[in-house]
């Protein structure tokens, strides 16, 4: 298995979606973000009669020995809240203390400060958890459970004006504390085969979830969930296309908003991806994808171009809307002809 190239395909999945173009706050399609593998809080869910989930189900099967031990990576996006304040009427900015405290300021939309346009957005932290050394026997007669947390924050930037000096406002981001488990059981089937079941929950406590919004629950959830397994002294099966011996097994596994396929290079069966995103056994990024884009259901070069129509106005929203989206207007305008030509089209040989 070769991790660089698993954990740039895990890495497009976990960004999938996380903004599209035009890439500004301001975009229609920007306004509901976060609609791939996101696991909510259990009451949030029952409170919207299951319609979101608060579970992801992965069911494998894995050709394995005695010695077969099974590792769960599960990742996911927990979302914190970035709000813009500039000082309360009664406070001046060369009053603004040293120690900042959000009660001393006024949440607004935006803020246009040293040439940067500032605005209230959804960022996300990278969690990850893992299960090591599962041996695949234990686990037939003695479930592996995980319990996790991470706790909940704020954190106040201030913003400084560049030629003054003084504080003409402050970045205020909150994020949630989130708490979850994972489940990890196995059944043996005649002939060393196994069905390996990976169960994610979301158990964060989430209070009158009848009356909170999404955007609410959200803030609680775990989004864009996706597992790697890796598997030393057995094999994967493919569930896309499995051998006749496996067939009957495959068809039972059940996933529950997510779907299993072997990764790295072609032919190797230690590394499987279970993400919210149907793939194919073996994906992979085009070489010549100068970078995210965040959005895999559109050619590179289509939005790039489309990129460089934008107007300054609009450049100007996207490039104080997240670091992100800076990055992709930095890589686009400085995009050499050479590298344009080349997501052009390219011959591709057919097996």
């Amino acid at each position: 298995m070769t991790a660089s190239l698993v954990e740039r395909i895990a890495d497009a999945v976990l960004y999938e979606g996380y903004i599209l173009y035009p890439y500004r706050p301001s975009a229609v399609k920007n306004q509901q973000r976060w609609n791939f593998g996101a696991l909510c809080p259990q009451s949030y869910s029952q409170a919207q009669g299951e319609t979101e989930r608060w579970t992801m189900q992965t069911e494998v099967l894995v050709a394995g020995v005695t010695e077969t031990v099974l590792t769960v990576k599960v990742r996911f996006l927990h979302l914190l809240m970035r709000e813009v304040g500039v000082p309360k009427a009664d406070l001046r900015p060369a009053d603004v203390p040293e120690v900042l405290s959000r009660r001393d300021f006024c949440v607004v939309p935006s803020l246009e400060v040293n040439g940067r346009l500032l605005q209230t957005w959804q960022e996300a932290t990278e969690r990850e958890v893992c299960l090591e050394a599962i041996n695949l026997i234990a686990a037939t007669s003695s479930p592996t459970r995980l319990t996790f947390s991470f706790p909940a924050s704020e954190a106040i930037e201030p913003v400084l004006h560049e030629n003054s000096g003084e504080s003409v406002g402050v970045l205020i981001r909150d994020q949630q504390a989130i708490e979850g488990a994972i489940e990890v059981t196995a059944q043996r089937f005649p002939g060393d085969k196994y069905k390996v079941s990976i169960q994610i929950l979301n158990l964060t406590p989430f209070a009158d979830a009848g009356k909170k919004s999404r955007d609410e629950s959200l803030m609680r959830s775990f989004v864009s969930t996706h597992t790697i397994l890796n598997v030393q002294n057995g094999e994967f099966i493919s569930l896309l296309d499995p051998p006749e011996d496996f067939r009957e097994h495959a068809a039972s596994c059940n996933n529950l908003g997510t779907y299993p396929v072997l990764v790295g290079e072609d032919g190797e069966r230690d590394c499987m991806l279970s993400s919210p995103i149907i793939l194919y056994d073996y994906p992979q990024i085009a070489p010549e994808s100068p970078g995210n884009l965040f959005d895999g259901t559109e050619i590179d070069e289509i939005l790039t171009l489309r990129i460089m129509t934008l107007t300054e106005e609009e450049k100007h929203e996207m490039r104080g809307a997240d670091e992100r989206a800076r990055q992709i207007l930095e890589r686009t305008e400085t995009l050499p002809l050479e590298q344009l030509m080349k997501m052009h089209g390219a011959m591709k040989a057919v097996k």
